[in-house]
């Protein structure tokens, strides 16, 4: 029998977050930028979707992608799916594709909670 943890999807996020997050001082340009795109993931994902925010990973190169590739380990470690690239997001089934985007809806609003206990001491977004 499986019993729910409701601390499931927050220790995941959390641990992920403290990684990004690491020895990086609150005045570090990149402290501002990540917490910043961690803390938009929920709205990129309910406006642009899955797919998109998955091209976004590729694009950012300035510590904004950082918190992208965390989400996406965390996604695919709570969803069992591995190897959530453009392609395998493209192919999957329409009522796959759905769930995950509900899922991923699920994480980036842990992800929103968190970032601000993680990055409590920066101040401002970048």
């Amino acid at each position: 029998m499986t019993i729910f943890d409701p601390r499931g999807f927050g220790k995941h996020v959390y641990d992920a977050l403290t990684k990004v997050r690491g020895n990086r001082s609150k005045d570090d340009p990149i402290t501002k930028k990540q917490k910043s795109m961690a803390k938009e993931l929920y709205t990129y994902l309910s406006t642009w979707g899955l797919m998109r925010l998955k091209a976004e990973e590729l694009i950012l190169k300035d510590g904004r992608e950082e918190p992208v590739k965390k989400f996406f380990e965390c996604l695919e470690e709570i969803s069992g799916k591995s190897n959530l690239n453009l392609e395998s997001l493209k192919n999957l089934d329409f009522d796959e594709y759905l769930g995950l985007t509900g899922l991923s809806l699920e994480i980036a609003r842990e992800f929103s909670f968190w970032v601000s206990a993680i990055y409590h001491d920066v101040s401002g977004e970048d």
